[in-house]
């Protein structure tokens, strides 16, 4: 999945920075992704630890980690149902009615036929969930199955706080369900849907890996299309984009984003923190720095790094940054 802020081009660089300090035994560790977004980082080291906790605030990441993450063995995985879900009837739904341009709402997110499909999946997946013909293991693998694969026809410049103009050529190819796959092993994980301040005291652990917004850009309003999804309940869309209500974090906030961030430092029960930001975020590195070495011994990595391109309207220009990883071995 396109994704702001993805580390799948920087985790083994991320990886091989975190072993040199915690070394490379991981399998007494526990590690937590406390922003994990698609879970890139919690999916690197899922085989290598104890156990991985996993969380962010978005409702579209808990489902993509429920799968990825807390599903880690196959025998009960329904791989048989995507052949069904494929050859549903298509229904004229929520998203049909409100993201389709054919329904007159004005939005075109995705094609007709695409929207459709979308709903006739979505709903078959609630009916199979609410009449206990499947596990809630399976419900969220197939669920996961849908983001990732109606993603792929969506017809934005990857983010979803817009959609384009005219339909773009993967948008018009049809919407297939595909499975996604995730790594099996032994060992049970956890995944939360939480504010990440909130979660911080209530578990420990090894290693703590940080990667929060970097700037004012809400992964709410981003990626609603994808909550509204993965929730598929009644609302009315607000404005041009069809918005939901969605929950503000105050690391897009230049006025609260140093407090968040010293506060959950604090009451980090991990030895180990690794924090990934660049240099265009809102917290400078040398205030990180002054943050972090209040609570132990400091140290930084960096690696340059090509720009994500979400959008063109985007302020900076630049092509590369630099990706930092801050380091701290809290006493």
């Amino acid at each position: 999945m396109n994704y702001i802020g993805s580390k799948f081009k920087l985790s083994s660089w991320i990886k091989d920075e975190i072993t040199k300090v915690v070394g490379r035994n991981l399998k007494d560790k526990i590690l937590c992704d406390i922003f994990a977004g698609t879970g890139i980082i919690a999916r690197t080291f899922k085989k290598d630890v104890k156990k991985v906790i996993c969380n962010d605030l978005e409702y579209y990441s808990y489902v993509l980690n429920r799968n990825y993450i807390q599903n880690h063995q196959s025998k009960d995985m329904a791989f048989d149902l995507i052949d069904e879900l494929n050859n549903l009837e298509s229904k004229k739904g929520f998203i049909y009615q409100n993201y389709c341009l054919g329904s007159g709402s004005g939005r075109w997110y995705f094609s007709d036929e695409n929207g459709a499909k979308i709903d006739a999946i979505r709903s078959k997946l609630e009916l199979l969930k609410k009449s206990n013909k499947i596990s809630d293991n399976v419900y969220y693998f197939l669920l996961a199955s849908l983001l990732e694969s109606a993603d792929k026809v969506a017809n934005t410049a990857s983010v979803y706080g817009a959609f384009l103009k005219n339909i773009k050529k993967s948008a018009q190819q049809k919407l297939v369900l595909k499975p996604a796959n995730f790594e099996t092993n032994s060992n049970e994980h956890l995944v939360f849907q939480s504010n990440a301040n909130e979660l911080i005291t209530q578990i420990s652990g090894d290693i703590l890996y940080l990667d929060p917004p970097y700037n004012a850009r809400q992964y709410g309003a981003n990626y609603h299309l994808l909550n509204t999804i993965a929730i598929y309940d009644e609302f009315v869309p607000r404005g041009k984009t069809g918005l939901r209500e969605y929950e503000k974090s105050k690391y897009c906030s230049k006025q609260f984003v140093k407090t968040e961030f010293e506060n959950l430092i604090k009451n980090a029960k991990f030895k180990y923190i690794f924090l990934s930001y660049n240099d265009e975020g809102l917290m400078k590195s040398d205030e990180i720095k002054e943050i972090m070495s209040l609570y132990g011994k400091y140290s930084l990595k960096q690696k340059e790094y090509q720009r994500y391109k979400a959008d063109n309207s985007r302020i900076n220009k630049a092509d590369k940054t630099i990706e930092y990883l801050h380091i701290l071995v809290k006493n």
